[in-house]
């Protein structure tokens, strides 16, 4: 059995195998709650030269994307996917590089994650023009860490551990280090920043209830939201880009997983829209660019899990 790929820092079981996956014409879904008017969704199956498979955790504004793929000796590397060419992202440190963003508007940069020698994640940041990794350990005391975002400033969010094994989000800008914790928070995960330095957070109550919220960077407050109609373990925001769009994912009342949009979730005219990847048992939505495309995951029936990217008009 081979080991799953996460499809987001903190998720490390969903599937328990992963198995060669061939890329499909494209295909398309249609949902909506009954707020909103009908939005399509276009999905293709992620696909990396040369990899048996590969799962994209973002896609940038300019067609980017960055992931995690499988060889064809079933090693598993991060990767930096610009048209055809792909370039290898294997940290120095440890094993299991896990890239999980980039900014907007440019490929120079990229965070995410690596195992070190103990098996712990540590968070990094990788600078495409002098080739050179650089740990983002979290404040200091943290024992664990994930970067989760970068924005075109190059401000960065994560997660990490303190030692006393809670789980906090932060933010790190101008080498300083900012906690984020909505109100009631016992564990809380930063994902996406965009450029304003707004973040998309994913935190859990004491009742274990995921809740989704907006850390807003000029207030310096947290808005929670929500996807509607979730069941009683939540929703979770995964990332937002810079028109306050923002990808979630969903538990239903069985506690499967299905993916999510809300469009200008900032503001008072915010619409959701849930889908899921055509014949897929679970679906997760990850990180979105500006151009109305995002990056996820989904499990068919056997559990394997296999990666998409899909565009919405």
């Amino acid at each position: 059995m081979k080991p799953a790929i996460a499809m987001k820092g903190r998720v490390w079981g969903l599937a328990c195998a992963i198995v060669f996956a061939s890329t499909p014409p494209t295909t398309q879904a249609q949902e909506h709650v009954a707020d909103a008017p009908n939005l399509t969704f276009t999905f293709t199956k992620a696909h990396a030269p040369g990899a048996l498979i590969t799962v994209p955790s973002t896609i940038n504004n300019n067609g980017v994307e960055v992931g995690t793929y499988e060889d064809k000796n079933g090693a598993f590397h991060g990767y930096i996917l610009k048209g055809k060419h792909l370039t290898n992202l294997d940290d120095p440190n440890g094993t299991n590089t896990s890239p999980q963003s980039i900014p907007f508007n440019s490929e120079n940069k990229v965070v995410g994650y690596y195992l070190n020698s103990s098996g712990t994640s540590v968070g990094f940041l990788y600078d495409a023009t002098t080739k050179q990794y650089t740990d983002i350990l979290g404040p200091e005391g943290a024992t664990y860490s994930s970067a989760e975002g970068i924005n075109d400033q190059g401000w960065i969010d994560g997660f990490y551990t303190d030692s006393g094994g809670v789980t906090h989000g932060f933010l790190l800008q101008d080498n300083k280090y900012k906690t984020l914790d909505p109100p009631g928070a016992v564990t809380t995960y930063a994902y996406g920043i965009n450029n304003a330095g707004d973040v998309a957070l994913t935190w859990v109550r004491s009742t274990f209830v995921f809740e989704g919220s907006v850390y807003i960077y000029k207030s310096k407050k947290y808005e929670t939201i929500n996807v509607p109609g979730a069941g009683h373990a939540g929703s979770e925001a995964s990332f937002i880009n810079n028109q306050g769009d923002i990808t979630f994912w969903w538990f239903d009342s069985s506690g499967l997983v299905h993916g999510a949009l809300c469009t200008m979730c900032e503001s008072k005219g915010r619409k959701y829209y849930k889908f899921d990847y055509p014949k897929a048992v679970q679906t997760v939505a990850n990180g979105i660019n500006d151009r109305k495309a995002f990056a996820g995951s989904y499990a068919g029936k056997n559990g394997n899990l296999l990666g998409y990217t899909a565009t919405f008009k």
